[in-house]
């Protein structure tokens, strides 16, 4: 029972959080997108072009536009209807949001400056798409595209997205004149820095190898006064062939400094290699969510 109640909460949150995805890239699209020309990369860059060109409704462009796109990977994908569910509810609500929003939000932008507009619009859109991914649905269009072509035929979902969104910019110049295109493209390209942040999160921790001839004192010190758990493994140094101990670590970015420290004066002797990570789950670090 407490399961149940567990995963119920859970779709909620999701759905939740779905909802505000929607919300978000709706007002970058209607304050930022739209009044300035600006269009976003796929099925949401064609109805930006079309509301120019003939006046449709972006909203229901959009459902229309991805209607044969989601009856595709209902049929090409062995768990379509799974994939696409939440897909087709945010579809619905980003269309009907999208529309609602353009009657009673105001014509004008917030700014005058298209590159101000360039630069929120792809922040807010790639922060919506973020939200989408987290909760398990996408805003359809290229992105489903993507996800069969990744699953069918091992085609990396960036390399779908970079080709298609290319020709929609690439449409956008002809429509817009090659400026606006520019625009789109840094858009576009924050728009990608901003669902990395949103998926990923900022980089808060960092790994360490560290090869040592003392790894009992080192990995005791570090495990005394860092309170960090540490791995080690036995290995050879193909110059010299001598036997080496590898130490593993994982601390907070603000940790580095005192774990420098901790080598260098223990085992002068040491090489120390310091990479950079995202999020860590388990005991001193993020609880991964069940």
């Amino acid at each position: 029972m407490e399961t149940i109640n567990r995963n119920w909460r859970l779709t909620v949150i999701q759905f939740l959080q779905m909802t505000l995805a929607v919300v978000i890239g709706s007002f970058g699209v209607i304050v930022f997108f739209a009044p300035f020309d600006i269009a976003p990369g796929g099925v949401s860059g064609i109805a930006v072009m079309l509301n120019h060109l003939i006046d449709t409704p972006i909203g229901l462009v959009i459902f229309i536009l991805n209607i044969p796109i989601q009856i595709l990977a209902y049929k090409m994908l062995p768990d379509g209807w799974r994939v696409i569910s939440r897909t087709l509810y945010i579809l619905v609500i980003y269309s009907l949001t999208l529309d609602i929003m353009a009657r009673y939000l105001p014509t004008q932008s917030v700014s005058d400056d298209v590159l101000l507009n360039a630069v929120f619009g792809g922040v807010l859109e790639g922060i919506s798409g973020g939200l989408a991914f987290r909760s398990g649905g996408t805003f359809g269009g290229t992105s489903t595209l993507a996800i069969i072509l990744r699953r069918k035929w091992g085609m990396p979902m960036s390399a779908t997205l970079l080709y298609t969104d290319t020709l929609v910019i690439g449409a956008a110049g002809l429509v817009y004149g090659w400026e606006a295109a520019m625009y789109a493209i840094l858009a576009l390209f924050l728009s990608g820095l901003a669902t990395d942040y949103m998926l990923e999160g900022p980089s808060v921790i960092r790994t360490a190898v560290i090869i040592t001839n003392m790894p009992d004192a080192v990995s005791g010190a570090i495990m005394t006064r860092m309170g960090r758990g540490v791995t080690a493994w036995d290995a050879t140094g193909m110059y010299t062939k001598q036997a080496r101990c590898v130490l593993y670590v994982t601390v907070s970015r603000s940790e580095v400094t005192e774990l420098r420290q901790i080598v260098t004066t223990i085992d002068p002797g040491s090489f120390l290699v310091i990479g950079q990570g995202h999020t860590a789950y388990g005991e001193g670090f993020t609880r991964p969510v069940k």
